[in-house]
């Protein structure tokens, strides 16, 4: 049997996203106007910025008032004390604050840099805020996706996060649609007949993460089309990625 082939193809010529977009139509349009075929079982992987700019999720930060807390923090750090502000409202509880480092559980369960929040590739003086709901993101997306091109196809919006004890970025899925986030290996064996016990794969970062290479930050490339990857559908959240803090050896 052939070894599977899997490509990954960057999505050009979306316009810049604004509040009110329906990013699910703008990549049927764009798709389409560089004649991309899709295909079943496509994996579409959408770069969060996008999202969270056509949801609204842009704050002005003059419309923010530091807490005392913000302020000190920003003071000894040599933070804007309104995008320190603005991370703690994001927050559902702060990890740890040091050395002008902010960690931050968000609402959603993400333990990350800045609660998500980026000043980043938005207009100067706002701050770009996580999807409320990456998840229903995602499955809106798909809907409009599936409904245009007729076929079955999976969403994955992704997110760049750091990782402990590693340097550099890796982007992650943050949200999901028609995929399984997960795949567990327990019960099965390996190539030695040896049982396997605690192999569960993050596939939705593996694949997020792959798409990255080709979205990449400085090129302005939002969204990318995985085709060739022999997935599980599913209509799992992205919550299966997120470790239980009970489980978490370093809380």
């Amino acid at each position: 049997m052939p070894e599977p082939i899997i490509t990954i193809t960057g999505v050009t010529g979306l316009p810049e996203i604004e509040s009110g977009h329906d990013v699910g139509a703008l990549i049927v349009g764009a798709t389409r106007g560089a004649t991309l075929e899709v295909l079943d079982r496509d994996i579409f992987i959408i770069a969060q910025k996008i999202v969270s700019k056509a949801e609204g999720r842009v704050v002005r930060l003059d419309s923010i008032e530091p807490s005392p807390r913000a302020r000190e923090w920003a003071e000894a750090y040599d933070k804007d004390p309104r995008m320190v502000e603005g991370v703690l409202r994001e927050s559902k509880r702060i990890v740890r604050m040091e050395r002008g480092v902010l960690i931050a559980e968000t609402e959603h369960g993400f333990v990350c840099a800045n609660a998500g929040v980026d000043a980043s590739n938005v207009e100067e003086g706002t701050a770009l805020l996580l999807p409320e709901d990456p998840d229903a993101s995602a499955r809106r997306i798909r809907e409009t996706l599936g409904a245009s091109f007729g076929v079955n196809v999976a969403v994955i919006v992704s997110d760049t996060f750091g990782r402990p004890w590693r340097e550099g970025l890796v982007n992650v899925a943050i949200g999901v649609s028609g995929i399984a986030p997960l795949i567990d290996y327990r019960g099965q064996k390996d190539s030695h007949g040896n049982a396997l016990r605690v192999t569960v794969i993050a596939i939705a970062d593996e694949l997020t993460s792959a798409a990255e290479l080709v979205m990449r930050k400085s090129a302005g490339i939002p969204v990318a089309i995985i085709r060739g990857f022999d997935f599980e559908e599913s209509e799992a959240s992205s919550r299966a990625l997120i470790r239980a803090q009970e489980l978490d050896l370093f809380p």
